[in-house]
């Protein structure tokens, strides 16, 4: 039988969060779909214990960075899990990510089994036996708004009302932003979403500064090093931007527009070898997207032709 899989969409009606957020974190590396099928990407079950162990560490306060690193170890543990997924608990102590399967816990970023780790004293189960709500009925549509939330307290709060009011507002988003980096200097993310609004009103040098402090913050960060890469080809700073993207994509091997990016870039500057390797891989991850009609355009060109 084939796996359910489940839209963005899906994922946000069934977590109750906007689809924006969910839509940035699958852009951002940080926790998506890991199954495409036609041209469009889904999650799976498994995706969605990312999902739900992000959002509840998140609301725990812990960091952005380390919660990438436990999702990594997380994703990496789980298809090694044979047990029924029913009974998989994924717990944290605010800290750490411990899995459980019913016998002796383990911890995935080490991948070392946690003997003294107090299961019976958590303060949360980040993952439990998960209920999924059914799909949408007629009388329930899809794209229903999630319920309202309180007032942000905590900086990711103000992160995120940022990423929901950046087409609505975005100058109240701007302001979301820089409340949150008051509350937490560190939120590296802030600083990206404040150079892409920065980018967006032309303002070229206040994005870069936001892009080269989120970068000095979390060096891991994708999306930051990939705008910062397109602005320095806008720059003119060709060889900056090629080496920014193929930092992106050595990093992150499916980023899509990377790829195209990147071999664009270097077709133009004459590594005709290399540039058609990355235009090829964009079709492969992305023979639908935005760029496909280009990206076949730039393979349909001669080889420039060295002079004699």
């Amino acid at each position: 039988m084939d796996q359910e899989l489940y839209t963005s969409r899906d994922v946000a009606r069934i977590f109750a969060l906007t689809e924006s957020r969910v839509l940035y974190w699958a852009r951002t590396g940080f926790v998506g779909p890991s199954v495409k099928r036609g041209g469009r990407q889904y999650f799976t079950f498994q995706d969605l214990i990312s999902v739900k162990a992000a959002k509840e560490l998140l609301d725990q306060g812990v960091s952005l960075q380390a919660v990438r690193k436990n999702l990594s170890a997380l994703r990496a543990a789980l298809p090694s899990i044979t047990r029924p997924l029913a009974r998989l608990r994924v717990l944290s102590d605010g800290e750490r990510l411990v899995v459980s399967t019913g016998d002796v816990p383990f911890e995935p970023l080490s991948g070392q089994l946690v003997m003294d780790f107090a299961v019976g004293a958590l303060s949360t189960h980040v993952t439990a036996v998960m209920e999924l709500p059914p799909r949408p009925t007629p009388e329930e549509p899809a794209d229903k708004a999630p319920p309202p939330v309180a007032a942000p307290r905590t900086s990711y709060g103000w992160f995120l009302s940022g990423i929901d009011l950046e087409e609505s507002d975005p100058a109240a988003a701007a302001a979301s932003y820089r409340r949150a980096l008051e509350l937490d200097p560190a939120l590296a993310a802030a600083h990206t979403n404040l150079g892409n609004l920065a980018h967006r009103e032309g303002h070229r040098g206040e994005a870069r500064e936001h892009y080269e402090r989120a970068l000095a913050l979390d060096p891991e960060q994708p999306e930051a090093r990939y705008n910062l890469a397109n602005l320095l080809d806008e720059l003119g700073e060709a060889e900056g931007a090629i080496g920014e993207w193929t930092r992106v994509v050595a990093a992150c091997p499916e980023f899509a527009d990377a790829h195209f990016n990147l071999g664009a870039a270097l077709l133009r500057e004459g590594e005709e070898d290399a540039g058609r390797v990355h235009v090829r891989r964009y079709l492969a991850l992305d023979g639908e997207g935005e760029w496909a009609a280009e990206a076949r355009a730039l393979l349909d060109q001669p080889p420039a032709q060295s002079p004699a």
